[in-house]
């Protein structure tokens, strides 16, 4: 006789996975390919989830780290979390057809920190060292403009030289609460400074952490499918602990999960970071039902209908 599978509750974050950037430059992607053929170079990840990577390889895309790597001869793509202006700057002077896949939404940052500049005011940046988008905001503008602070100790202890005449912007991928701690401590300490007119953490980000926090509570273990090198599926494992969930763990696929970590588990959260493909989360869906007698429930908190428009050169 077949053995009972013990019951297990799924909760289904929603929205989850994909956003509209990444969906936009994985688009870029296979439409350069389709357009000159292979091979089509793309500087960086294009977004940082390896399943997404080996798949594009697959249809002939071919990465590098830098531009220096890639023919002259050959489309190059910049990928999704931005570059610094001596990018395509190198570019055109190498007279290479390139693709910019910036999220319009980081692009917006940039614009952001340009007007401060001119405007001449000092900037703070909030974000995390080396994470390629923050590396690309920086790089808009001349070395010493823009100050990186990660933590609300950071901006405690940065000294502008005009505390009159500062502004801030933020990484698009951070989580909205600890940003907003920071946020907090720089305008208590500079009541004259900037904010962005609208707030810059994205769309996406935000509702993907909402949809965490509204199913976290119940959950005795929250995964978040997700590439280590991915800021905003990790943000998501901290949102998840916050928001009470007993535990929570980022796996890329069902093939890192640990079934021991399903001991006592009767209420699972599942989502997706926003560079993490459907079939990945379908997959590890499938994985708990060889294993339990799963009821999955779809837990929403808004519905996305973003998109954004391919860059003109694709047309």
């Amino acid at each position: 006789m077949a053995e009972l599978k013990r019951p297990l509750t799924l909760l289904l974050a929603a929205p989850r996975g994909f956003c509209a950037g990444v969906d936009r430059a994985i688009q870029i992607v296979e439409e350069a390919l389709g357009k000159w053929g292979a091979p089509v170079y793309v500087r960086h990840e294009i977004v940082h989830n390896r399943h997404v990577v080996e798949r594009l390889e697959a249809l002939g895309a071919v990465f590098v780290e830098e531009l220096d790597e890639c023919p002259t001869d050959r489309p190059v793509i910049f990928s999704a979390h931005g570059v610094p202006k001596s990018v395509p700057a190198e570019a055109a002077l190498r007279e290479m057809i390139y693709v910019d896949a910036t999220c319009p939404l980081v692009s917006k940052v940039h614009v952001e920190a340009e007007r401060h500049y001119k405007a001449g005011r000092e900037i703070v940046l909030i974000g995390h060292a080396g994470h390629p988008e923050v590396v690309g905001t920086m790089g808009q503008l001349p070395d010493g403009v823009m100050t990186l602070v990660e933590t609300v100790e950071d901006a405690e202890a940065f000294q502008p030289r005009d505390p009159a005449n500062i502004a801030f912007v933020t990484q698009t991928t951070l989580s909205v609460d600890d940003t907003a701690e920071i946020v907090d401590t720089l305008q208590r300490r500079f009541p004259e400074i900037s904010a962005p007119h609208k707030e810059d953490i994205c769309y996406a980000t935000t509702n993907r952490q909402e949809a965490v926090k509204a199913m976290a509570g119940e959950a005795d273990l929250v995964l978040v499918i997700g590439a280590e090198t991915s800021s905003n599926s990790k943000r998501l494992v901290d949102v998840a602990k916050r928001a009470g969930a007993g535990d929570a763990r980022l796996v890329a696929s069902a093939e890192d999960v640990v079934w021991a970590w399903f001991d006592g588990v009767e209420t699972l959260g599942l989502t997706a970071g926003a560079s993490a493909p459907e079939d990945l989360v379908q997959g590890l869906i499938l994985a708990c039902r060889d294993r339990f007698d799963v009821t999955v429930n779809e837990v929403t908190v808004t519905r996305e209908d973003v998109v954004f428009k391919l860059p003109r050169v694709l047309a």
